[in-house]
C-alpha cells in the first residue's frame, strides 16, 4: 500500500515542479501605432514632432521617430515630442513614429506627416516681444489649457514654446494663442511660462508665470503646497515671499530647493509670522545666473507636504 502512495506523491511533486519551471509566455504582440502625430517647423533648421501615447498588452517602453523612412530618434516611453534639428532650410520632410515594447516588438508606422522648414534668415538677430497675459485653466485632473496675447517680431513669430518648471513641454505654431496640455498629475501644482520664437531661432523673454492646481483625484487629501510664491533677485541674493499652507496648526518649517536640489531648511526661531512669510538667501555669483526655486512645508504629522509652484530668477 505504501508504494502506490509514494509514487503518487512523487508524481504530484514532479507536476508541481514542472508547472513552476514553465517559461512565461513569449511576448509577440505589437504595440498600437501612435496616433495624433503632428510635425511643425518653427525655424529654418528644426521640425517639432508630437504624438499621442500608444498602447501595448504589457507596456510601451519607447518610441522611434523616422524621417523619410530613416530612423533619426530613439526616445523613452515618457517622451511624446521631439525636435528634429540640423535640417536644410526651405525643404519638405516627412515623418512617422513607431512604438516599441520590452520584447522588441514594434508597432506599425504612424500616419505620415509632412513639414517644410522655413527659409533661412541669418541676418535676423532680433527676438520677438514677450507673450502677454498668460492664463492657465485646469481641465479636470490631467489637463490644462493655456491662453496668451500674441508676441510681435520684426519678421514673423513662427512658434510658441510652453515651459513647465523651466523645461519645455510643448510647442505650437506661431499663429496660435492657446495650447492644450495633457498627461498632468491630479491634485498637483504647476507653473507655466511661454516664449515666442522666430525663424532664426531667436526666443523672446519668458511670459509672466501662470500657476494652476489640477483637480484632486476622488478621495485624495487636499493639496498642501505653499501658495503665491514670489522670488525677487538682487545682487548675490534672492528674497522669497509666500503664503504657508493651511494645515490646522502653525507651519514652523519649510524646505527650500534650489535648481531642483535641496538647499536648506527654513526654521522659525519662535512662533511663525502670521500671513505671508519672507526669507532671503545668498547665491554667490560673478555674473548673472539663472536659478529655479521652490518650497514645501513640514505638516503637523511630521511629513513634508506638496511642492509650491516653481519660480525662475536671474541673479545679478
Amino acid at each position: 500500500m505504501q508504494r502506490p502512495l509514494a509514487a503518487a506523491l512523487l508524481t504530484a511533486v514532479a507536476l508541481t515542479l514542472t508547472a513552476c519551471s514553465a517559461a512565461p509566455a513569449k511576448d509577440t504582440a505589437n504595440p498600437t501605432a501612435p496616433t495624433g502625430v503632428t510635425a511643425a517647423s518653427g525655424s529654418a533648421q528644426t521640425v517639432h514632432v508630437m504624438w499621442n501615447a500608444a498602447t501595448d498588452d504589457r507596456a510601451v517602453t519607447g518610441y522611434e521617430v523616422y524621417q523619410q523612412g530613416r530612423k533619426v530618434k530613439d526616445l523613452p516611453a515618457t517622451t511624446l515630442m521631439v525636435d528634429i534639428v540640423n535640417l536644410t532650410p526651405a525643404t519638405p520632410y516627412a515623418f512617422t513614429v513607431r512604438a516599441r515594447d520590452a520584447a522588441g516588438n514594434r508597432s506599425p508606422h504612424s500616419a505620415t506627416v509632412p513639414a517644410t522648414t522655413l527659409a533661412a534668415s541669418a541676418q535676423d538677430r532680433t527676438p520677438p516681444t514677450t507673450p502677454r497675459t498668460l492664463q492657465a485653466t485646469a481641465d479636470g485632473s490631467h489637463g490644462a489649457t493655456l491662453t496668451w496675447q500674441p508676441a510681435r517680431d520684426d519678421t514673423k513669430v513662427t512658434a510658441y514654446d510652453i515651459y513647465q518648471a523651466d523645461a519645455r513641454i510643448h510647442t505650437v505654431p506661431g499663429t496660435a494663442t492657446t495650447a492644450r496640455l495633457t498627461g498632468l498629475r491630479a491634485g498637483t501644482v504647476y507653473s507655466f511660462t511661454v516664449r515666442a520664437r522666430d525663424a532664426a531661432e531667436n526666443s523672446s523673454p519668458d511670459s509672466p508665470t501662470a500657476d494652476l492646481t489640477t483637480t484632486p483625484a476622488p478621495g485624495a487629501p487636499p493639496n498642501t503646497a505653499p501658495t503665491d510664491l514670489t522670488a525677487k533677485p538682487a545682487k548675490g541674493e534672492v528674497t522669497l515671499t509666500w503664503t504657508p499652507p493651511s494645515t490646522g496648526a502653525p507651519v514652523t518649517e519649510h524646505q527650500l530647493f534650489l535648481d531642483g536640489a535641496f538647499a536648506t531648511t527654513i526654521i522659525w526661531g519662535a512662533e511663525p509670522p502670521p500671513g505671508r512669510a519672507t526669507y532671503t538667501f545668498t547665491v554667490p555669483t560673478t555674473k548673472p545666473t539663472r536659478h529655479s526655486v521652490k518650497l514645501r512645508a513640514r505638516l503637523p504629522d511630521g511629513t513634508w507636504g506638496d511642492f509650491s509652484a516653481q519660480r525662475t530668477v536671474v541673479v545679478p
